[in-house]
């Protein structure tokens, strides 16, 4: 109920007055049944701008942080995220990425639609960066479509850590609905999921234009911030290291930086699917190869963490 208040009558005739999102697409949203909404990731107003445009209840998955603060802050922040469709999750891997994902089945088992960022967390300089697992294992044991979104001008409207947008349009464009149910039964296959993912991530490239890299965007943010400290070492007398680095980011992770881990990927010894999971596999091919064949601290690309 709080859901379509805030969608309808409170948040969303302000948002679409000011922002005029615009949407290309939208004939290909399902007017009934369950479906994954897989989308690139470039700013905290992701979120909130994906759900407006669609006519139906959209589903998001939160770091669970968001749902258990103190306080009068702590109890308006839980209710606010529990209103716009945030289910939260354990993002400490093993069992509770378990868990993540079935809290994602269930709501696809339900008939409902899920927003899910395969990269994992928000992209540090604007590039699209290699997917995470958890969206194909999802997308095979529920037996849903998934639709791949782009996400247009969020980042500039409100890049890392700026608390207050840029009034601007903003765009979002909607890709034809991608039916992998030619690997039903394979969900356990980590080569399958691996080859789904890539091929979600290659309509993503697609669809937003961003450069592609075949990394994980954790990585590149961990190279970064390693980079922004080492850098910052000869300024601190060589052996203390540059506080400003870190005193932003101590969790700045916002509620939509989640994505699922495949648990099956990680009992197999290769990457899943959670935010703060590092890949231990061999390379893999990048997205483009695959056609033929689914939340962390923010930092900016000179290495600084970025306070959300």
């Amino acid at each position: 109920m709080f859901y379509w208040v805030l969608k309808t009558i409170v948040l969303g005739p302000i948002l679409k007055l000011l922002f005029r999102p615009w949407v290309e697409g939208e004939e290909n949203i399902p007017p009934e049944g369950a479906a994954i909404f897989a989308s690139n990731h470039l700013s905290f107003s992701d979120s909130i701008f994906l759900p407006l445009v669609v006519p139906r209840r959209m589903t998001f998955l939160a770091k669970s942080d968001y749902f258990t603060g103190r306080g009068i802050k702590g109890r308006l922040t839980a209710a606010f995220f529990k209103g716009v469709g945030q289910l939260p999750v354990d993002r400490s891997g093993g069992r509770a990425g378990e868990a993540a994902l079935r809290s994602g089945l269930k709501v696809l088992r339900r008939g409902e639609l899920l927003g899910i960022y395969p990269e994992g967390t928000r992209s540090p300089d604007g590039r699209l960066y290699r997917g995470r697992t958890g969206v194909a294992r999802m997308a095979l044991e529920a037996g849903v479509p998934v639709l791949p979104v782009a996400m247009v001008g969020t980042d500039k409207a409100q890049p890392s850590g700026k608390k207050l947008p840029k009034i601007m349009r903003i765009g979002v464009r909607i890709g034809t609905p991608l039916d992998f149910s030619r690997y039903e039964g394979m969900e356990d296959d980590r080569f399958v999921l691996r080859s789904i993912t890539d091929e979600i991530m290659y309509e993503l490239m697609l669809l937003s234009g961003q450069e592609y890299v075949d990394m994980y965007a954790t990585s590149m943010k961990e190279r970064l911030l390693a980079a922004a400290r080492a850098k910052a070492k000869p300024l601190y007398g060589g052996g203390t290291e540059d506080k400003s680095a870190d005193k932003a980011g101590a969790d700045t992770a916002s509620a939509e930086d989640v994505a699922v881990e495949d648990p099956g990927a990680e009992r197999a010894g290769v990457e899943g699917a959670a935010v703060d999971e590092t890949a231990v596999g061999g390379p893999e091919p990048g997205p483009q190869e695959a056609v033929g064949a689914a939340p962390e601290d923010d930092v900016t690309p000179d290495g600084q963490r970025a306070a959300s």
